[in-house]
């Protein structure tokens, strides 16, 4: 069997991150997550379709095969389950384990995951609350809304964010927002729906920027 290149591989995982409910993507939507210009795409999608991961025909949208999806979420699985290991084991911030996970999701050994998997204790959700994919690719469905889409006086779980960004994490960091806290909104401002939170004994302003980012489970 061969192995999945790694431009493979990413361009899989754009599958994964720009699917619609259809598990639909456009070659426009992939060329701008990828930064590759859109021939370079296509020429990509037709051997893609050979390999039986899309139905692909030009002009209309790429229909991803259940095979496709399910090698787009083994990819996100390696990535994922990297970035668990690196905080648990390793110690690892959160806001540190993106760049090397996106090295490490290339390697070809499923044995070396499923140990990683093992050691860990089988983890449904990534340091940043994300669901990590089981070996066959299936994914447990999350609840989740954000927290800027929350009413006053909502109590809420902060459960994931929407982004792994460093210095996004490094801000939730500095003012001790951890995934599982429990938040209280106090306050919303009409002008900007910045939000003040409650968070165990004090509390936190953030802006609409920032909620928007933060998703909760009510």
């Amino acid at each position: 069997m061969l192995r999945n290149t790694l431009t493979e591989e990413n361009y899989l995982k754009a599958f994964f991150h720009l699917a619609n409910e259809k598990n639909e993507v456009s070659v426009n939507e992939i060329s701008k997550f990828l930064n590759v210009k859109m021939p370079t795409v296509n020429n990509m999608m037709k051997k893609f379709a050979e390999k039986k991961w899309i139905v692909y025909e030009s002009y209309k949208p790429i229909k991803i095969t259940e095979s496709g999806r399910k090698e787009a979420a083994l990819v996100v699985r390696k990535h994922r389950l990297t970035e668990m290991f690196l905080v648990k084991k390793m110690n690892f911030g959160w806001e540190n384990v993106h760049e090397i996970a996106e090295q490490l999701e290339h390697v070809h050994s499923p044995i070396f995951f499923d140990k990683m998997d093992e050691l860990l204790d089988f983890p449904k959700m990534d340091p940043h609350g994300e669901p990590i994919p089981d070996k066959d690719g299936n994914i447990i469905s999350q609840d989740f809304v954000k927290l800027s889409q929350c009413k006053l006086k909502s109590k809420v779980i902060f459960s994931a964010v929407t982004t792994s960004e460093d210095d996004f994490l490094t801000y939730l960091n500095e003012r001790n927002l951890k995934l599982g806290q429990k938040l209280e909104i106090e306050k919303i401002e009409k002008y900007d729906l910045s939000m003040t939170i409650k968070i165990e004994d004090r509390t936190e302003t953030l802006s609409h920027m920032v909620c928007e980012k933060l998703l909760v489970k009510l």
